[in-house]
Parts: structure tokens; C-alpha cells; sequence
């Protein structure tokens, strides 16, 4: 799907040759309008009758009106025109005219528009009219291709704004097909062909990995989670050099569980079927590697993906089991479902070598976070203030909103054991945040920050399906890095 932006007149746009036309209108545009084309003297009328409300999403709907070229056109009220309005805004718009099977759809935006504003309404617009086809025998594929959006006013940062975020839709989809896919459509194998195939160009570099060279690693943790695994573990190294070699990269770790049955310690059936989303840290990295071969920003970047599923065979690891760590750490294995940080730790660990200004991992990690949280904020986990900052501001600035949470060292008392270094869990209470203090115990030598996407990367219910967050905010932060000077870590 492509976007432009023009600066035109609402009475021009009426006359243009489109399928259909979203008109965005603030409740202040509505009340002090004065413009005579015949859009806006409908609009002014269905106001004082009431048959638009002001309110965000009120929607008045017409067709084949005289004097206006597009078949299908939809009002929708934006009230405030703020980012949260707009993405709103623009949901309701396109529910009502999704129908109409449009392919080249004109966006006029009333009011006072700004470079977040546009950002919301084509992040909005892509995420309304998105749909999954890959595992359908008769797949409805998206007929949207071409998005006009105009404005009385257009500035070089609304254009700029609309470049970034249809490069950042692509990211964004591609995590979301990833997540989408069943698991046997979306093996560790298909995840780094999937790698290798975005590694294209002379900036990019991929490296994948298989069980000898994991072995040779000294990756006891992951291998522990993958023993139990007909399908042969992937261990995906994405590099993107967009800066000076002698730049630190950022590392972005993303767990890559293809499918979690929780292994020995095994799920309940119910909705066992989500658990093919237990890769979606990992599908957010292959997404954000789209979107940095389109925008291809000034900084350096790595992506790690430790891919294998969780299967609880006749060699699968047992509670109780103790396995070393690629650091030499000793784990206790006191429940299997809790597996996500056994190969997240070893990836940690690797990504020292890259001397690194900043690691991030993501991961959907646990079901704790889903219930401190929700699905509206990411939990956000570090002792880095600098780092805890810049992608609280990532989130706020992409809508991909996350929420510092605590990591104070008391929490890791329930991770001690008699029989290793530390326990892969401790009890029910806190559980996201013992689960950010076992990781943290592999991550001495850079900052590092945890987010857990738990109940951010997958909606349940009528909307099931992968959301493609956090990319965008992740996006958001390395775009923001590439303008600034590099992080130089102090090592003793």
C-alpha cells in the first residue's frame, strides 16, 4: 500500500478520480467551516440536524452525492485531532466503507494537522485495512494499493512522517505475518529463510546458525529448551550497517518460540493454539529489519533470534533438571513452560561479543504481564535510566506505548535454589518482574532493557490476531539513536 501527500483544498480533492474519500473533521473544523463545496454544506447540515454527532468516530456515510467525484465517502469526527483521536478516528472510517472494496482512497485531513497526526492516520488506516491470507484456500487480500492524503496545509515533516510510516507499516505487517502463521508454517528453518531473505543488499548480512554450532557455543540453556524439538533449533544472526564500523551497535534479542506447549510442565488445551504466537519478539526483529532496509537510517544494528520450539517429548527437559548456561551460570529448571528466558539468556550472552551501546530483548514472556497490564502498555523492564527514558519517549512518540516497571533486587530472592546459581522462576507473585531479574543476571557488561509484549503482541477474542508491536516503537527509538551520538559503554 502506497501513501503520498499533497496540499490541497477540499473543494479540489471532491473533484478528484477516487473510489472513495475519508474526510477527518476536528469538531472545530465542523462548527466554523465556511467553505461553500457541496461536502462541506452536507457536513454543516448533518451537524445541526444531529445526524453527526462530535464525538471521535462518529461517522456520517453517503454515496453518489452530486458534486462530488468519489463513489463512497465517509466524515468521521476527530474532535481534538490528537494522535489517539485520529487512530480512532480512522478505524471507524474505514469499518464503514471496507465494503465498498476501494483501491485508491483519498484521506482529507480538516483542521490543523501536524507530523504525528499524519503518522496516526496512515498507521491507523494500514492496521484497519490489514488481512491475513497466507493459510486461507480462498484468501480476501487487501484491494487497498493507494492512499492520498491532503491537507490545506503540508509541511517537509508531514512528508517526511508519511515516508517513515509506510516503511514502518511494512515492518510492522511482516511481524504480524510471522505471528500470524501456525506453527508448522513457521518453523525455526522458515524463520531463517524468512532472515535471509531480508538480508539483502551490502548492509546487510545474516548468519543462521544450526545445533553443532550452538553446541560448540557452549548454549546449554537454549539447547535445554530445544532437546525436546523433532524440528532442529535456529540460532539467527541479522546485522544492519548503516553507520561507521567503529559505531556500537544496538542489539535487538527477540525470543523466537515457534510454538509452546509448555513441555513437560504442559499448558492447558484451551487456546494452546495462541502459543504459535510465542514468537512474536522474534517476528518483531525480522520487522524491524523491513523497515531499516527502506528507511535505512545511519546507525548500526544487530538482531539475535534464538528459534526452536517447546515440546515436551521423551527427551525434553524435566523440572528439576539443572543446565549450564552459555555463561557458565548454572540453572535450575523448576518449570519447563517457563522457557523463553532459558534461550534468552544465552542470546544475551552472545551479544556481548558485539560490544554493544544498548541490548533489547522482546519477548512474550510471561502471562503475569498480561495481568499487571493488559494489552494497552508493554511492560518495560531496566536499571538503565538514560535507556528507560528514550523508549518510554519511543513509545509515546509511536502510539507503541510501554510502562517502566520495578527492578528492585529484593525481587530476585525467589530465584534461589540449593541446586544451581539460580532458579529458572520463583513463586506466583511478581512474576514478570522475576522473570526481567533472571534475565538481568546476563547482562552485566551493557545496558539493557526487557520488554515483555505478553499482552501487547496478540489480541484474543473476535480481533484475534498478531498486532505487529512493539516495531514501531523500537523503530521509533533507533530512528531517534541515528540522529544522536552514539552511546560509548565504560568498561572496567
Amino acid at each position: 500500500m502506497n501513501f503520498e501527500i499533497q496540499k490541497r483544498a477540499l473543494s479540489r480533492v471532491i473533484r478528484d478520480d477516487l473510489d472513495a474519500l475519508i474526510v477527518v473533521w476536528p469538531s472545530q473544523t465542523a462548527l466554523t467551516a465556511s467553505e461553500k463545496d457541496p461536502l462541506s454544506v452536507l457536513v454543516r447540515q448533518a451537524i445541526h440536524t444531529g445526524d453527526l454527532e462530535l464525538k471521535v468516530g462518529a461517522v456520517l456515510v453517503m454515496y453518489g452525492q452530486t458534486g462530488i467525484k468519489a463513489r463512497h465517502v465517509a466524515v468521521v469526527c476527530s474532535q481534538d485531532n490528537t494522535p489517539v483521536q485520529i487512530r480512532s478516528a480512522m478505524g471507524a472510517a474505514w469499518n464503514a466503507l471496507k465494503a465498498s472494496k476501494a483501491k485508491n482512497l483519498g484521506v482529507y485531513m480538516a483542521g490543523e494537522w501536524n507530523a504525528s497526526c499524519v503518522d496516526a492516520a496512515a498507521s491507523a488506516l494500514a492496521e484497519a485495512s490489514y488481512s491475513y491470507t497466507t493459510t486461507l484456500s480462498k484468501p480476501q487480500h487487501r484491494t487497498l494499493k493507494q492512499v492520498k492524503f491532503s491537507a490545506a496545509e503540508v509541511n517537509s515533516e508531514m512528508r517526511t512522517a508519511l515516508a517513515q510510516t509506510q516503511a514502518l507499516n511494512a515492518g510492522v505487517e511482516l511481524a504480524k505475518e510471522w505471528a500470524n502463521r501456525p506453527a508448522n508454517h513457521a518453523t525455526p528453518t522458515m524463520l531463517a529463510q524468512a532472515a535471509k531473505a531480508l538480508a539483502k543488499g551490502p548492509s546487510f548480512k545474516c548468519e543462521v546458525l544450526g545445533p553443532k554450532e550452538v553446541a560448540q557455543l557452549g548454549m546449554g540453556a537454549f539447547m535445554a529448551v530445544a532437546q525436546g524439538a523433532a524440528e532442529p533449533l535456529r540460532f539467527i544472526v541479522m546485522r544492519y550497517n548503516g553507520a561507521a564500523s567503529a559505531q556500537p551497535p544496538v542489539v535487538l534479542v527477540g525470543k523466537g518460540i515457534t510454538f509452546d506447549t509448555g513441555g513437560i510442565s504442559m499448558k492447558p488445551a484451551a487456546e494452546m493454539d495462541e502459543m504459535k504466537y510465542d514468537m512474536s519478539g522474534a517476528a518483531s526483529v525480522l520487522g524491524v529489519f523491513k523497515a531499516l532496509s527502506e528507511l535505512k537510517p545511519t546507525i548500526n544494528v544487530v538482531g539475535l533470534i534464538p528459534a526452536t520450539e517447546n515440546m515436551p517429548d521423551g527427551l525434553a527437559i524435566k523440572p528439576g533438571d539443572v543446565v549450564t548456561s552459555m555463561s557458565g551460570q548454572t540453572i535450575e529448571i523448576l518449570n519447563t513452560d517457563a522457557e523463553g528466558r532459558l534461550v534468552l539468556c544465552d542470546a544475551l550472552t552472545y551479544a556481548e561479543r558485539f560490544k554493544p551501546q544498548a541490548v533489547i530483548d522482546i519477548a512474550t514472556l510471561t502471562g503475569a504481564c498480561v495481568i499487571a497490564l493488559g494489552g494497552v502498555r508493554s511492560g518495560l523492564f531496566t536499571s538503565d535510566e538514560e535507556l528507560a527514558l528514550q523508549l518510554q519517549q519511543s513509545g509515546d512518540r509511536s502510539g507503541d506505548l510501554c510502562w517502566r516497571m520495578p527492578m528492585d533486587d529484593q525481587y530476585a530472592e525467589g530465584l534461589k535454589t540449593r541446586f544451581a546459581d539460580v532458579a529458572n522462576v520463583a513463586g506466583r507473585a511478581a512474576g514478570s518482574v522475576t522473570a526481567a531479574k533472571f534475565l538481568q543476571r546476563f547482562t552485566s557488561k551493557y545496558p539493557w532493557a526487557h520488554l515483555d509484549i505478553a499482552g501487547t503482541a496478540w489480541k484474543s477474542g473476535a480481533a484475534k490476531g498478531a498486532t505487529g508491536r512493539p516495531v514501531a516503537l523500537l523503530m521509533h527509538y533507533l530512528l531517534a539513536k541515528a540522529k544522536a551520538p552514539a552511546r560509548v559503554v565504560r568498561r572496567a
